[in-house]
């Protein structure tokens, strides 16, 4: 079962200055820090940003060439997480149906499906083992309880979800 979720954004883990991706349930309060490269944390940025380099990036490329051959991204499954690595699928479809899943990593799957605007789902198994509650909304008690996860996310590291 899995459960589409929103990138909220691209954060700095200190003091370590590795990039992270905060994916959140569009449905509920759980939130999933996926350690990044920084070139793809860069990927990422841009494409939240809607913004277009002179040249196109790798992840550009791809879209373009999934344009090109009248193939869509009809969604991102990130599906696991095993000794601190996480594990993604393309879901695509070409002219003849659907194509067989293409394992990515999560980072590249994540940069594509914001330039195509496809969906991004993550296992609720994957959710329940990896994922962060915070409380949100209405269910915000404090200023002191939202400095406190952002304090935990300043202070987490790959190895605190092996």
């Amino acid at each position: 079962m899995f459960t589409l979720v929103e990138v909220v954004g691209v954060r700095i883990e200190m003091p370590s200055n590795q990039p992270i991706v905060l994916l959140k349930e569009m449905e509920g309060r759980t939130f999933l820090p996926i350690w990044v490269g920084s070139v793809e944390a860069t990927a990422i940025a841009f494409a939240q940003q809607e913004l277009r380099p002179q040249r196109p990036l790798t992840h550009d490329l791809i879209v373009d060439l999934l344009a090109t051959t009248d193939t869509t991204l009809s969604a991102v499954h990130i599906t696991d997480m095993v000794d601190g690595i996480f594990y993604a699928e393309l879901r695509l479809r070409g002219i003849g149906g659907e194509l067989a899943p293409l394992s990515v990593r999560p980072s590249d799957a994540i940069a594509i499906a914001l330039r195509t605007k496809s969906n991004i789902f993550v296992s609720q198994a994957l959710l329940e083992k990896a994922g962060i509650q915070i409380p949100i909304g209405e269910e915000v008690q404090s200023d002191e309880e939202v400095e406190a996860f952002r304090e935990f996310l300043d202070q987490i590291n790959p190895e605190d979800f092996a």
